[in-house]
C-alpha cells in the first residue's frame, strides 16, 4: 500500500507541476511586459492618439511609429493553407526581421500555435527590442465576392466564428480544431502583451460592397458595447463596425484592450478620383470614419493598402499631379497620401501594405518609374525607401512593407491565363509573375547561389553528372554546350571557339518543344529548319539581347488580339512559319470602352524579354538580380526564364500549344523537351545551321533540327529553395534605422 500510496503522491506532484508550468508560460509574458492599468482595470501597452500610435514604455507614453513588415503563409512547393513553416523557421526569421530594425510584423490570418510560441519564446529573450505584432483576420472573402452579400447568415457566423478563435489563438486559451486550409490545434502561448493591433477582414470587393449595401438599407445604426456606427455610415460600414465590436466584446473578457483597425485599400477608399477610368475604383467606399468607439482606451485608426501603380489615376489623374519632391519631380502617391490624411482626421493613418517587387515581370506602371515589377533588387529597394519615406514625411503612424518572404503560389492576372495547370505553379519560380517577388527575402530556386551568372563557368564543375547534359552534335562556332534547369530557369554554359564581339557578333539559340513554329526567317540568313522554332534566344548588343517568340505562337498577341479584340493581329503573322518572330511581351493595361469604363483607355503593353548581361554574384558591385547573361572570353553562361521558353508549367513538362484554330482558348500540351538549335551571325554572315556540313548535305536543303537531341528532364512535385535577404532588405535596413520610431 505504502508503494502504491507513494506512486499517487508522485504522480500528483508531477500534475501540479505540470499545471504550474503551464501557467507560467500561459502568464510570463503578462508579467514581463508593461503596461498601463485603465479606469476600468484593463492593461493596454499600445493606444491611439489623435494622429498618432503611442506605446507606453519606462511608466510613460510616447509616440510609436509602427516600421512593420508583412509575414505570409506560404514556402516554395506549398500553398499558404498547408502551413508548411515551422517554429524554428520563425525564430530566424524574427532574428532577421528585428536585425533589419523593424518593430512590427503584421499576419494576415491565424497561424499554427507554434507561431505564437515562437513569438513568445523569441520576446522573452529579447526584452530590450522586442518583436510586435499585428493580429489579422481573414473574412470569408471568397464567399463574399461570390455571394455578393455582407450580412448572409452564413458569412455572418462565418466571420464571428473566426474573430473569436483569433482571440483565442493570441491569448493562448483556444482549442480550434482542424479546418482545410486553416490554423488549428491547442493555443497555450499568451502572445497578447506583444500584440500592436486587431487588423480584420480583407480587400473588399467593390461591386459586393454597393450590392451589401443596396440589400440591406435598413441595416444602420448599430450601437455596440465598444463599437459603434455613425448615423453616415453605409450598411457594409455597418457591419464592420458589428464585426469590430464583436472583437471588442471577445478581447475585453482577457482583461486586455488592443488598438482596432480593419483591412481597406485604394479601390474603396472614401476620395474622389476623377481621373481614374476603371468605374470599378470609384464605385463604392468604406470610410473609418463611419464608424465610432466607446469604452475602449485602447482606441481604433485606418489601415490601408496602397501601392504607387495601382489603380491607374496614380499616373493619370491630373488631381494628384500637385505635390512635388524636392527635385522638382511630380509625386502622385505623396499627394494621395496626403490627402488620405486629411480625410482622416482625428484618428491615426497607417499604410499595412506598400512596395514593388523585384521581378523581369510587369503588371501596372506607375509614376517616377515605379512599376509594378521591372526592378532588380537594388531598385526595388531604392523605390521600397522612398515610398517609405514618403508615408513617413506625410505624418502617417506607421508602414508595412509587402512582403518579407517571396511567394511562389501567387499569381498576376497578365500571366495567369499562360500557367497551366495551376494548381502547380507553386512548383515552379515564375520571373515573369511579379506577385511571386515582392519579398524582401529571396525564395530562390534550386540552382539559384548555386550556379552564378559570370562568365566563369567554373561553379559547373560541382554539379553531378545527373543533373546535367552535354549537347551532342556538331555546332560550327561553338565547341561545348552544356544544359541545366531548376525550378526557375534553363540554364546553358558553351564555350564558343573564339572571343565573342557584341560589335560584330551575335548568338543565337532556337528552341524547339512541339510541332510548328518558324522554319524560316530574316535571323536564319536564308536557311530553312525541317522543324520549327517557338522561341529563338537572341545575343548582341544591349539592345539586342533578348528572347523572340514565333509570331503564330505568341500568346500574348493571341489572347489580347484573336480573343479580346485589344491588338491588331495581321494575317500573316498567324500563319504556320510566318517567319516573323515577335519580342516576347506583357499587358500592363487592357483597352477600355464605355460605357464600361468613365472613358476610353488604350491597350498598354511592354516589352518582357529582354535579357540583362551581367552577375548574379551578390558579393559583386555590379551585382544584378535580373542579369540573364555574361561571356568572358569564349564562355557564355545563359539562364532563361520558363515562361519564356513557352512553358506554362515545366514541373509536369506543359508548354502552350499552338491552337487547333486562330482565336481558339490557350491550351497547354506535354512536351518531350527542348531541341536547342545553336549559330551565330559574325559580320552579317551566318555560321552554322547547315552552312559548314561538309558536303553531307546540299546547301538548299533544311537545316535537321529533327535530328537533334532533347534536353529532358523528369516532372517534379517538390522543390528545392534557399533563402537569401536581397539588396532590398538591405536598403531597408539602411531606412528603419535613420527612422525615430
Amino acid at each position: 500500500m505504502r508503494t502504491r500510496s507513494a506512486s499517487l503522491h508522485w504522480a500528483i506532484k508531477l500534475a501540479a507541476a505540470a499545471v504550474i508550468g503551464a501557467l507560467i508560460w500561459h502568464y510570463w509574458p503578462v508579467s514581463t511586459v508593461e503596461s498601463a492599468t485603465t479606469a476600468d482595470g484593463s492593461q493596454i501597452k499600445f493606444r491611439t492618439q489623435e494622429d498618432r500610435i503611442e506605446i507606453y514604455a519606462d511608466g510613460a507614453w510616447s509616440p510609436f511609429f509602427v516600421k512593420g513588415v508583412n509575414v505570409g503563409a506560404a514556402l516554395p512547393g506549398e500553398d499558404p493553407g498547408e502551413l508548411p513553416i515551422t517554429k524554428q523557421k520563425y525564430l530566424e526569421w524574427f532574428r532577421l526581421i528585428s536585425d533589419m530594425g523593424a518593430n512590427t510584423i503584421r499576419i494576415y490570418t491565424i497561424l499554427p500555435p507554434w507561431f505564437y510560441e515562437a513569438l513568445v519564446e523569441y520576446n522573452q529573450k529579447h526584452p530590450e527590442r522586442p518583436l510586435y505584432f499585428i493580429q489579422g483576420i481573414w473574412s470569408p472573402e471568397e464567399a463574399l465576392i461570390e455571394k455578393q452579400d455582407a450580412y448572409l447568415e452564413e458569412i455572418y457566423v462565418e466571420f464571428q466564428g473566426e474573430i473569436s478563435y483569433a482571440v483565442g489563438a493570441v491569448y493562448g486559451t483556444a482549442e480550434i480544431p482542424e479546418r482545410f486550409g486553416k490554423a488549428g490545434g491547442s493555443y497555450r502561448a499568451n502572445a497578447a502583451p506583444y500584440l500592436l493591433a486587431w487588423h480584420i477582414g480583407t480587400e473588399w470587393d467593390p461591386a459586393m460592397v454597393r450590392n451589401t449595401n443596396e440589400l440591406h438599407k435598413d441595416n444602420i445604426g448599430y450601437q455596440g458595447t465598444h463599437i459603434s456606427s455613425k448615423p453616415e455610415a453605409n450598411p457594409f460600414e455597418n457591419w464592420l463596425a458589428e464585426m469590430l465590436d464583436h472583437l471588442a466584446v471577445q478581447e475585453a473578457q482577457h482583461g486586455w484592450k488592443h488598438p482596432l483597425t480593419f483591412t481597406n485599400w485604394v479601390t474603396t477608399d472614401p476620395l474622389s478620383h476623377p481621373g481614374e477610368v476603371l468605374i470599378e475604383e470609384d464605385m463604392a467606399s468604406v470610410d473609418a470614419l463611419h464608424l465610432s468607439v466607446h469604452d475602449w482606451p485602447a482606441g481604433y485608426f485606418a489601415a490601408y493598402h496602397a501601392y504607387p501603380y495601382y489603380p491607374d489615376f496614380f499616373r493619370l489623374d491630373e488631381s494628384v499631379r500637385d505635390v512635388k519632391d524636392e527635385d522638382g519631380e511630380i509625386n502622385t502617391y505623396r499627394s494621395y497620401l496626403r490627402k488620405l490624411k486629411e480625410h482622416h482626421q482625428g484618428i491615426p493613418l497607417m499604410i499595412t501594405e506598400f512596395g514593388v517587387p523585384s521581378s523581369l515581370g510587369v503588371a501596372h506602371l506607375g509614376n517616377k518609374n515605379r512599376n509594378q515589377g521591372g526592378h532588380n533588387e537594388t531598385e526595388q529597394g531604392q523605390i521600397d525607401v522612398s515610398l517609405l519615406d514618403d508615408i513617413h514625411r506625410e505624418g502617417l503612424a506607421g508602414a508595412i512593407v509587402f512582403s518579407w518572404q517571396d511567394e511562389w503560389f501567387k499569381r498576376t492576372w497578365n500571366t495567369m491565363a499562360f500557367e497551366m495547370p495551376p494548381a502547380r505553379r507553386k512548383l515552379w519560380h515564375n520571373v515573369l509573375t511579379n506577385e511571386q517577388h515582392f519579398g524582401l527575402l529571396a525564395m530562390l530556386a534550386g540552382k539559384e547561389g548555386v550556379l552564378t551568372i559570370n562568365g566563369s563557368g567554373n561553379d559547373w564543375e560541382a554539379l553531378d553528372e545527373s543533373e546535367k547534359q552535354r549537347l551532342k552534335g556538331d555546332y560550327p562556332g561553338w565547341k561545348d554546350i552544356w544544359v541545366t534547369h531548376d525550378e526557375a530557369y534553363v540554364y546553358i554554359k558553351a564555350e564558343l571557339e573564339q572571343p565573342f564581339d557584341p560589335q560584330r557578333e551575335q548568338l543565337y539559340i532556337g528552341a524547339d518543344t512541339i510541332p510548328g513554329g518558324n522554319r524560316h526567317g530574316k535571323e536564319f540568313g536564308g536557311r530553312t529548319l525541317d522543324e520549327g522554332l517557338e522561341t529563338l534566344v537572341v545575343l548582341g548588343n544591349d539592345q539586342e539581347s533578348e528572347v523572340r517568340i514565333a509570331s503564330n505562337y505568341d500568346f500574348h498577341k493571341r489572347l489580347y488580339g484573336h480573343q479580346y479584340g485589344m491588338l491588331e493581329v495581321k494575317p500573316e503573322e498567324m500563319k504556320d512559319d510566318s517567319g516573323i518572330f515577335n519580342p516576347w511581351k506583357l499587358a500592363v493595361g487592357l483597352e477600355l470602352i464605355p460605357p464600361d469604363s468613365k472613358k476610353y483607355h488604350p491597350f498598354e503593353d511592354v516589352p518582357a524579354g529582354k535579357l540583362a548581361r551581367g552577375t548574379t554574384d551578390p558579393s559583386s558591385p555590379e551585382f544584378n538580380s535580373l542579369a540573364m547573361w555574361q561571356l568572358q572570353g569564349t564562355t557564355l553562361e545563359l539562364r532563361i526564364p520558363w515562361m519564356l521558353l513557352g512553358f506554362t508549367d515545366p514541373s509536369s513538362l506543359h508548354v502552350m500549344s499552338y491552337g487547333k484554330t486562330a482565336g481558339a482558348p490557350l491550351e497547354a500540351v506535354e512536351t518531350e523537351g527542348i531541341r536547342f538549335v545553336p549559330w551565330i551571325v559574325r559580320d552579317g554572315q551566318v555560321i552554322g545551321l547547315g552552312r559548314e556540313t561538309g558536303g553531307a548535305a546540299p546547301p538548299e536543303a533544311p537545316y535537321r533540327v529533327s535530328e537533334l537531341p532533347y534536353y529532358r528532364w523528369e516532372p517534379w512535385d517538390e522543390v528545392k529553395y534557399q533563402e537569401r535577404p536581397k539588396q532590398s532588405y538591405y536598403a531597408m535596413k539602411a531606412a528603419f534605422e535613420r527612422l525615430k520610431e
